[in-house]
């Protein structure tokens, strides 16, 4: 019986698809990266279900949507006090480094968690290399966990991290051994201040000391970002109305972007560093290496920087849902090809149980496919329809429109989106209200509702009375529709 693969699942933070040499960006360097998409396949049109950190991390593990697993947004630390003892926000669901461990995988995380405590190993992983907590504050001094021992490290964390995948890999060099699947969680490039703020320190900081940034947009403050500023300040949120004051200025600092595209240097750079790992071993040839993104990032498009609920009302425009995905499988003839498929994060889970000769569970119901086909050319028969929410936004995104559905209606009189892709692929002209585009409005409205009531869980789903677990960034919106117990939940 042939040995199942082992599977390197490269997830960083913060990144945008088109942060990529190979995806047509001239000004950052990703050499690493780009060769790996000359070996393997990229997909161009690949998005998460939601542009924030912890929903997406537990999407991937899990197969499914927001309003299932019940992350709606990131899991601030601060919050921590009020968290049930070793809090963990998905345990009640067999997750993917559970059901490979069950099939004799030795499993491993390396990197950010932000998916409830850290202080031990949780959702089924055996070797646990974390930070202590999930937010990202600094690259420099963050405070460690490796298998029950805590640190400060004072080095760059991407490095660290680098370091310990390595170390992981070259211990499984022996093809005696169980397979292996490592999750590998960069936390970086990260595009927040206080973390890339300033000039960078690190050795690519004369990367881009010249660079031009003519890939960062200098376009106007969008008018639902000063919305979502002012209606943040508004409900009382005084102690964040500085950091969303600074996503102004962001878009327009150089030390700033010279920083963020140093970072994305500094990922390149371990990705590398891991690649060779692999190859190197006598397990090179059967390994599948997937690289991707927690969720994209506006980088100054339509006037805001940062992510889909940075406006009022929050949106899924491509630039912060868009993310990278590279697929190397273990033996492959589609070296350097370019897929245009629509494709979604809940879709690597299942393309790691497929190669992993596993089935998915069958007690949620899962939008997850297997990119397995794609990949391979055997069949370039695909559904192009993928689904995205953002609390108060729910959208459906196929080859021809984009539709943004918020919820309603409600005395905010919040006005839907619509967006024809195939003349407007920059997402500018919202044809929403055109009376001659009506029916396809009306279409893609009930494409929506049809999709979430297979795909929520009443507890979690917003829309229907449901509650979020630990945190939202819109209380006093679900307060004022569900009244004032309406309050996040465990």
């Amino acid at each position: 019986m042939a040995k199942k693969p082992n599977i390197v699942l490269i997830f960083v933070d913060n990144q945008p698809a088109k942060m990529l040499g190979c995806a047509g960006n001239d000004e950052v360097h990703t050499p690493n990266l780009d060769k790996l998409a000359s070996e393997g396949v990229r997909f161009s049109e690949a998005f998460c279900p939601n542009a924030m950190c912890s929903p997406c991390r537990a999407s991937v593990l899990t197969g499914l949507m927001p309003s299932q697993h019940g992350i709606h947004t990131w899991l601030d630390d601060e919050a921590i006090a009020s968290w049930p003892e070793n809090w963990n926000a998905i345990e009640e669901f067999e997750t993917l480094p559970e059901l490979l461990s069950d099939a004799s995988y030795d499993t491993a995380l390396v990197g950010k968690y932000h998916l409830g405590m850290a202080e031990e190993p949780q959702n089924g992983f055996k070797h646990w290399v974390t930070m202590q907590i999930g937010h990202v504050l600094s690259f420099y001094d963050n405070k460690m966990i490796e298998n029950g021992k805590r640190f400060t490290h004072p080095g760059h964390s991407v490095e660290f991290f680098t370091e310990k995948a390595v170390d992981f890999i070259t211990a499984h060099n022996d093809a005696e051994n169980d397979p292996y699947f490592l999750f590998l969680t960069y936390p970086a490039p990260y595009g927040h201040w206080p973390s890339i703020q300033g000039e960078p320190t690190n050795h690519f900081k004369d990367q881009y000391k010249d660079t031009a940034f003519h890939s960062v947009p200098r376009e106007a403050v969008s008018k639902e970002l000063v919305d979502w500023i002012l209606l943040r300040h508004k409900k009382a949120y005084v102690e964040e109305f500085e950091f969303y004051s600074d996503l102004l200025r962001v878009p327009n600092d150089l030390p700033t972007l010279r920083n963020y595209y140093s970072q994305m240097s500094m990922v390149d750079e371990g990705v590398g560093k891991v690649l060779s790992a692999i190859d190197q071993s006598s397990q090179g040839d059967n390994t599948l290496v997937i690289y991707t993104s927690d969720h994209g990032m506006s980088l100054g498009e339509h006037g805001f920087w940062g992510h889909g609920e940075d406006t009022w009302p929050s949106n899924t425009h491509r630039e912060a849902n868009n993310i990278p995905l590279i697929v190397r499988p273990p033996t492959s003839t589609q070296s350097g090809q370019v897929r245009e498929s629509l494709v979604h994060t809940t879709d690597i889970f299942a393309t790691v149980l497929d190669y992993a000769g596993l089935e998915q569970p069958a007690e949620h119901p899962s939008p997850a496919k297997s990119l397995k086909p794609l990949i391979e050319g055997n069949s370039l028969d695909w559904e192009n329809c993928l689904f995205i929410e953002q609390e108060e936004t729910r959208s459906v995104r196929t080859k021809n429109w984009l539709f943004m559905k918020r919820f309603g209606p409600t005395d905010y009189a919040l006005k839907n989106s619509l967006y024809d892709l195939r003349n407007d692929p920059d997402e500018r002209i919202d044809l929403a209200e055109s009376k001659q585009h009506t029916e396809i409005a009306e279409e893609l409205s009930q494409k929506i509702d049809e999709f979430f009531a297979v795909h929520s869980n009443p507890r979690w789903n917003l829309w229907q009375g449901g509650s979020v677990k630990s945190n939202s960034t819109r209380p006093f919106f679900w307060q004022d529709i569900w009244g004032e117990d309406w309050t996040p939940s465990y």
